[in-house]
């Protein structure tokens, strides 16, 4: 019984895990299809910007 209940709980982790990295590629990717409602003016502004989607890039590719 317990075996089942490890398999069971490691399942929902994976499923877990699973939901959540499709979260993120999914908010990656809806950055690059839906264009910015505004105009950066400010050059800070817009290299934060792609250094956040940058980051958040390299988070989404790395596993535990």
């Amino acid at each position: 019984m317990e075996t089942t209940s490890t398999n069971t709980e490691a399942m929902q982790e994976n499923i877990q895990d699973y939901v959540a990295q499709l979260q993120l590629y999914m908010t990656l990717h809806s950055r690059n299809l839906v264009p910015s409602l505004t105009q950066i003016e400010d050059p800070r502004h817009q290299l934060l910007q792609e250094t956040q989607a940058t980051i958040e890039k390299l988070a989404s590719r790395q596993t535990r």
